[in-house]
């Protein structure tokens, strides 16, 4: 029988990590743990309770009282925060921008990264976020770092947006996209970075398609690996 592994998949916005993530997990009957998505429900719970992001305090109390939940259906995944189902609440272009700076505070780091290893501890889960190959789960058995120009990333973004019916102008998506990385990358706690260990796959030219038969055959190596 295969071991069921921690499969961590890091990279910035827009590299395909929520997408290949959820694919991975439903082809390897895995539990998949969107973290952005967490970061987002808490930006989106800030907003509506109108908490400064600068407010440390108000945040980790936030953080708290909230529970976070991901189901997998049939054909899409649900984000369920205090019972509520918010999977498009979470993903507008103003939660976007709030979630880089809550997600720059330590406390609220800290809150995720545990309640991300109590998700995961137990194997058979796929996580994808900015730091999960080196801060919340340094020891992964398999360690993925997704890449794309940030270009490529600001139009598959665009892509998404008015394919939801959300009125955007393209150049402003990729600046939005460049912000998020300087942000992402430049923060003190838990930046954005790439494990030594991962194996860097760069999609700018690649489908779907392409990388999850990649990362399908690295992790069915790494199986063959431990059984061996």
């Amino acid at each position: 029988m295969n071991k069921r592994l921690i499969i961590a998949i890091d990279g910035p916005s827009g590299a395909g990590k929520s997408t290949l993530s959820k694919a991975l997990a439903k082809k390897l009957d895995y539990l998949n743990i969107d973290t952005g998505a967490m970061y987002r429900s808490v930006a989106l719970l800030a907003g509506q309770q109108q908490i400064d992001p600068q407010d440390e305090t108000a945040l980790k109390r936030l953080c708290s009282d909230m529970s976070i939940e991901f189901v997998r259906e049939a054909t899409s995944e649900r984000v369920i925060v205090n019972g509520i189902d918010v999977s498009a609440a979470i993903r507008t272009p103003a939660v976007s921008l709030l979630t880089a700076q809550v997600a720059a505070c330590p406390a609220v780091r800290e809150a995720m990264m545990m309640l991300q290893r109590k998700m995961g501890e137990g194997g058979g889960v796929v996580l994808e976020g900015r730091d999960i190959g080196t801060v919340v789960f340094p020891y992964a058995d398999i360690k993925f770092f997704l890449s794309a120009t940030a270009a490529e990333r600001g139009l598959r973004r665009y892509e998404e947006l008015k394919e939801k019916g959300i009125d955007i102008d393209l150049q402003q998506t990729i600046a939005e996209v460049e912000a998020r990385d300087a942000v992402d990358t430049a923060r003190t706690h838990a930046p954005l970075k790439q494990a030594d260990d991962a194996l860097v796959v760069d999609s700018t030219h690649l489908s779907i398609e392409d990388v999850l038969e990649k990362m399908l055959l690295v992790v069915k190596n790494k199986q063959a690996e431990l059984v061996g």
